[in-house]
């Protein structure tokens, strides 16, 4: 079927002893996409991506992935997939170049062709110049980078990244999405999990926000940043003036806003107010405004919406599990 997801996982559910990692988990990646999971801590991000990647097996459910069941069909979907985990799995006693290459003996290609390959991915992704120096004395974005490219030795058509950033400077994050968004320009589908909200923000073209093993919301960052609405913000000249402000604010909007100082905040679904009513009904109110604004909420507001806050104490606890 042409049409369907590369990646489709149906109902997954997995249980670590008292803790239940996924609770009936429904996900569809379209190919030559970039899916970006995100969660509190324990939600079962990386529960799903072994389960997807053949590392793991589900307790109930189905899943495919290339086509094939993860769970019937493991030796066709392992060559049809990359995994790059949260922490770099190079050996740091070899160089570089001995890495790829021992990678590629490892996927049974023959001694040429690892040597071919190695070279071709070592020089695309920057690492050229230092492809023969110990991976010991590699900075962290070059471990992390190094990592990736082993990941791509058979090409994969599907690329499982695990928080793939995690720890790294600014510069060698940016060098990853880089990297990242020249492989899905050649047609590779990315599902990535991250913590990092700005990421998922950048390289996905759907979210899918995980709680508690379950996928809670799906959409384009855009998509799920409109279904939460704008937020009107005013800025008082006179903070002393905030009573009035607010119940001119709540007469517009339906909603009391929320007081910081002299800022008030308060949601605002799209299309609803006009800013020029509102500085219009707070200059009638005898209210004077330094700033009026609508703002766009964040990815970590979303974030934070869906999942309300920061993982919990059971989080953690399931977090400690599911890594296992």
């Amino acid at each position: 079927m042409p049409d369907e997801p590369i990646v489709a996982a149906e109902a997954l559910r997995k249980r670590y002893g008292t803790t239940q990692a996924l609770d009936g988990l429904d996900l569809a990646v379209p190919a030559g996409t970039v899916c970006g999971v995100l969660g509190p801590n324990g939600a079962g991000k990386t529960t799903a991506v072994r389960i997807l990647a053949t590392l793991a097996d589900a307790d109930s459910g189905r899943a495919r992935v290339a086509g094939h069941d993860v769970a019937r069909s493991p030796d066709r979907v392992r060559a049809r997939i990359g995994l790059a985990g949260q922490y770099a799995a190079v050996d740091e006693k070899l160089t570089g170049r001995g890495n790829l290459r021992m990678f590629g003996r490892l996927y049974h290609l023959p001694r040429r062709e690892a040597r071919r390959r190695a070279d071709e991915l070592l020089e695309r992704f920057g690492l050229a110049e230092a492809a023969d120096r110990q991976v010991a004395g590699y900075s962290g974005g070059m471990r992390r980078r190094l990592d990736l490219i082993t990941s791509l030795i058979l090409r994969p058509q599907v690329l499982f990244l695990d928080e793939p950033t995690t720890g790294l400077d600014p510069r060698s994050r940016g060098e990853i999405w880089d990297a990242i968004r020249g492989l899905v320009a050649e047609g590779t589908t990315v599902l990535l999990t991250t913590q990092y909200l700005d990421e998922a923000d950048r390289l996905a073209d759907d979210i899918a926000v995980i709680d508690h093993g379950r996928v809670i919301a799906t959409g384009t960052p855009d998509a799920l940043k409109a279904s939460i609405g704008d937020r009107l913000d005013v800025v008082l000249d006179d903070p002393a003036a905030a009573g009035t402000a607010a119940d001119v604010l709540r007469t517009l909007t339906g909603a009391y806003p929320a007081l910081d100082g002299g800022r008030l905040s308060v949601p605002l679904p799209a299309g609803t107010v006009r800013l020029a009513d509102v500085v219009r009904e707070l200059d009638r109110a005898g209210v004077t405004a330094a700033d009026a604004g609508l703002r766009r909420p964040t990815l970590d507001e979303v974030f934070l919406r869906l999942t309300g806050g920061t993982g919990t104490a059971a989080d953690a606890a399931r977090e400690k599990e599911t890594v296992r």
